[in-house]
């Protein structure tokens, strides 16, 4: 009778400790989008427009991005003459990119559109996260970039894993470690994120390091303009025929 007491008990404790971690999980996600701007602010804004400037392979590029709310998202990309565009909508995906001499728009694959489809959510899938189907669990406090972090896993509905470090003081999100597709391969993407400001309330990083497949794809990014609340012409998001 003790011996099933005692596993009991220990069943108890675990169970206990389980709930504590996803509640302080849910803590420093929910302080996150304080920083950020709040729930309540980030609820108002219907539409996000950035233009950012970057550096891969040696090659100067500009990139414009569209997200509407809970519709869309889209990125035009102009680099060395090169255009790439992705869009993803609440129904599915496609793209463009000339550099690999795609000219034409293209359906994205379902794991790849599953990979980037939390992008048409402002404050991407943090927002609701648990109503949505995602679990979150903190692993522990890393070290980034110098900064001590918070290191929370997400698992997707889709069963896609992300883990996504927060700054143990500000509460900023400093780096996401999750999967791209590049060139129809699914590889590791690192995407560091600094320099942050706010824009009518909402904070932004003006600074993103991407990394991709361990070096072989890096690229530098800095925001040189945000818009909220801009309209947008769904329009944007068709598939062109």
């Amino acid at each position: 009778m003790k011996t099933f007491r005692l596993i009991a008990l220990s069943i108890l404790a675990f169970s206990l400790a389980g709930n504590l971690l996803s509640q302080t999980a849910n803590e420093i996600i929910s302080k996150y989008i304080q920083v950020i701007g709040g729930k309540d602010r980030i609820s108002k804004i219907t539409s996000v427009y950035t233009e950012s400037t970057m550096e891969a392979l040696g090659a100067q590029g500009i990139i414009k991005s569209t997200t509407l709310n809970g519709k869309g998202m889209r990125t035009d990309i102009e680099i060395a003459g090169f255009k790439i565009i992705s869009c993803y909508t609440d129904k599915e995906g496609w793209s463009i990119n000339t550099m690999i001499g795609n000219s034409s728009a293209e359906i994205m694959p379902p794991a790849q559109y599953n990979l980037g489809k939390d992008q048409i959510i402002i404050g991407g899938p943090f927002i609701n996260y648990a109503e949505k189907g995602y679990k979150v669990e903190l692993l522990g406090i890393d070290t980034v970039a110098n900064v001590n972090s918070y290191k929370i896993k997400f698992t997707s509905p889709d069963s896609i894993l992300s883990d996504y470090f927060f700054d143990t003081k500000t509460f900023y999100l400093v780096q996401a470690v999750s999967q791209s597709v590049v060139q129809g391969q699914i590889v590791e993407s690192i995407t560091n994120y600094s320099d942050f400001r706010q824009t009518d309330g909402y904070t932004i990083p003006y600074k993103m390091e991407l990394d991709l497949a361990r070096g072989q794809y890096v690229n530098e990014m800095t925001v040189t303009k945000v818009e909220l609340n801009k309209p947008v012409d769904e329009l944007i998001f068709k598939k062109p025929e």
